[in-house]
């Protein structure tokens, strides 16, 4: 039960759809521009660099909050509490990719996914920004930079919840806790399927170009 109630709470507050409702504020729907995906590279692509970085910062922070919630509610529950995060995680990740109320046309989760890594681990999140930022920088994918962290963040996670033991788990949770650590990260992998295809053949939008017809 107490999966349920993280997985539900997670995809209620992964339905708060930042680039939907940023872009209904200025008057467009941005899922009829760019790639139609209402996260914040396609923010970025069609409404600017600030766009892009309010709604990053809206997508993980609502990450945050779901985890905080469930820091509270478990709070007495240690050996079990990162399991319990990453249920919450994992619902936040569904509700921002597949929010019912959008016909199910959501993001792809790595700014939510960011804000996952806020939130239980630091040293995650310092090593995936630094190769995100890097890959970026030199490749100017962010595609292939969010797919490169959506790895990085499941052998972070699982190095230190489940070979460091620093997540506190007990031994019987361990295979949970990477099987849905794995489910997140593959999710995540998953939404980038057809930039893959892309990648792949050449045909990539790098940042900072104009998208082609």
């Amino acid at each position: 039960m107490e999966r349920v109630i993280c997985l539900v709470m997670g995809y209620v507050f992964g339905l708060f759809q930042t680039g939907y409702l940023y872009s209904r504020g200025h008057h467009i729907d941005i899922r009829n521009y760019g790639s139609g995906n209402s996260g914040s590279t396609n923010i970025l692509r069609v409404m600017g660099v600030k766009a892009g970085l309010i709604v990053f910062l809206g997508d993980a922070f609502k990450m945050i909050f779901a985890t905080l919630v469930t820091r509270y509610l478990f709070r007495d529950q240690p050996d079990v509490l990162y399991l319990y995060l990453l249920y919450t995680g994992l619902g936040v990740v569904l509700g921002h990719n597949y929010p019912f109320y959008m016909g199910f046309r959501g993001g792809k989760g790595i700014a939510s996914c960011a804000g996952l890594m806020a939130a239980l681990d630091w040293r995650v999140t310092l090593v995936c920004f630094i190769v995100f930022s890097s890959v970026v920088y030199v490749t100017r994918y962010v595609s292939l930079g969010s797919i490169l962290v959506m790895a990085l963040m499941f052998a972070g996670f699982v190095f230190f919840g489940a070979v460091c033991g620093d997540y506190g788990l007990a031994a019987v949770h361990i295979p949970e806790f990477i099987l849905v650590a794995a489910v997140i990260s593959v999710l995540g992998v998953w939404r980038h399927h057809t930039n893959i295809r892309r990648l792949l053949s050449g045909t990539e939008n790098k940042i900072g170009a104009k998208k082609k017809e």
